[in-house]
Formats: C-alpha cells, structure tokens, sequence
C-alpha cells in the first residue's frame, strides 16, 4: 500500500469510527469530552497513554485519570502543586503507576510552557509523508525534564523500530477533532 492509498484506508476508518455508536464504547470518548483545545490533547495523549487491555478498564482508567484531574486537564497541568500530584501516586493502570502520571503531569507542563503546546512539537519536526520523525522529537522533548527511566517506556519511539501505535492514534484523533495540520 503507497503512502496515498494507506492515508484514504485511514480517513475511510475515520469515517466508520467517528461516530456516537462507537464513541460511546471507546476510550476516544474521552477527548471528547472537552472542548479547549489544549483538554482535548492532553485527555487524548493520557488516554491513548493507558490505551492497552480491555477496552472497559481504559475508559474507566482515563475517567479516573481525568477526575484526579479536576476534570479539568489543561488547567491542572499548567497551575498544579506539588501538593496537587499527591493523589495522582495511587493511579495504576497495568504498568502505568502513580509515578509515571505525575511525570506526564510535570512533562506535559514543560511542553506547554516551553514549546507552545503538543500540537507545536509534533508539527515543528514534521515531515510529508512520516510521523516518525516527529515521534522520536517528541519523546526526546517530553522527558526532557528531569524523570524515573521506567516512565520512558510508555511513550514509543518509531526511530528505535517501535510502531508508535498509541501516539500514531492520538495522532491521527487529533486530525480528526482538532484540524491538526498532519499531511
């Protein structure tokens, strides 16, 4: 399949996917919840995060994810505390613990502070045809701040021969409910 026939299955899937029927049954409802911009990427990027197993734990994981939140994803990573992550440490979601939450949290906020936002980092290094280069941009970005090695593990790198599906599907949800400007 060339690059054009793969981007028509996937906007043809897009179509078949993005709608009430399915969205009431998969994790991608909760992005939809929100309607600011910057909600809407971080409650995709947490939940395309935790994106493994049954689908019924995942929605009810990034629900709590975004409780624990206020509910109110972008706000709480931009004016939390210290004092503010503490309930964030009970989180488990198969391998994804408290510990890496709160390292997204405070990654998350060194990305909105210093490089204008998701959509500003995975659009400054992309390339026509590819994501892979933004991915691999991307992650080197989020764990520029100072982090535990095992957080890593939970955001692939497709230059390191990793498919990158979780990001791939926050990518391409994004296009879809953001106009994100993907080739």
């Amino acid at each position: 399949m060339n690059p054009s026939e793969l981007k028509d299955f996937l906007d043809e899937k897009v179509l078949q996917y993005n709608t009430l029927d399915f969205i009431e049954s998969d994790p991608v409802q909760i992005p939809h919840l929100f309607s600011q911009k910057e909600d809407i990427e971080i409650a995709g990027f947490l939940s395309a995060t935790i994106a493994w197993g049954n689908r019924t734990m995942i929605i009810k994981n990034s629900h709590r994810m975004m409780d624990l939140m206020g509910n109110a994803p972008y706000d709480f990573v931009m004016s939390h505390t210290e004092n503010d992550l503490e309930p964030l440490e009970t989180f488990v979601h198969r391998t994804f613990n408290g510990i890496d939450f709160t390292s997204f949290i405070k990654s998350l906020r060194h990305i909105y502070t210093n490089h204008g936002g998701l959509e500003s980092v995975f659009n400054k290094h992309q390339e026509t045809h590819s994501m892979q280069k933004s991915i691999h941009e991307f992650k080197k970005i989020f764990f520029e701040i100072p982090h535990q090695y095992r957080t890593q593990k939970h955001v692939s790198d497709p230059l390191n021969n990793s498919a990158a599906k979780r990001i791939n599907i926050l990518m391409r949800l994004n296009k879809v409910v953001l106009n994100y400007s993907m080739n």
